[in-house]
């Protein structure tokens, strides 16, 4: 199992890492923060991939064709964790030494836009951890569904 976790979180750490970094480096500046926020969760979503694939993997070469739900939440859930480190360190990154504008120029859209009551005090730190607990959030949900439909006992 250790080793199914391993391979499919890392997998998922870099798409995640790469993805994420890519579209925030090369979008943020030609398109406006809702755009950004969809290709964010498309990012996630398919970072996350991986643990279906991780599951269906450990179950159909590891574990003779069985897996349980507890079994595949754990997998997943595993699996989302390293995603999110992955996408959190490149949040960080950007927010850090990219962009380090890029709070100050979020709240005055919101402010513009006259969202000041979603202004939230935020730092590279503490946007990062968001992300891993986001993405986490996320894979817990996907790992649930997919130990739901990959299961056989």
């Amino acid at each position: 199992m250790k080793n199914t976790i391993t391979r499919y979180g890392v997998y998922g750490f870099f798409t995640g890492f790469i993805i994420f970094i890519l579209h925030l480096v090369l979008g943020i500046k030609n398109l406006d923060y809702s755009t950004n926020e969809i290709l964010g969760y498309i990012s996630i979503f398919i970072s996350l991939s991986f643990i279906y694939f991780g599951i269906k993997h450990y179950r159909d070469n590891i574990n003779e064709g069985i897996i349980s739900l507890g079994k595949a939440i754990i997998i997943g859930t595993l699996i989302s964790l390293m995603v999110g480190v992955g996408i959190g360190i490149a949040d960080f990154i950007y927010t850090e030494f990219i962009d380090p504008d890029f709070f100050k120029n979020y709240e005055q859209m919101l402010i513009e836009k006259g969202r000041e009551d979603e202004i939230i005090e935020m730092t590279s730190t503490t946007a990062a951890l968001f992300m891993v607990v986001l993405v986490s959030v996320i894979g817990f949900i996907i790992s649930l569904l997919s130990g739901l439909f990959l299961q056989r006992k």
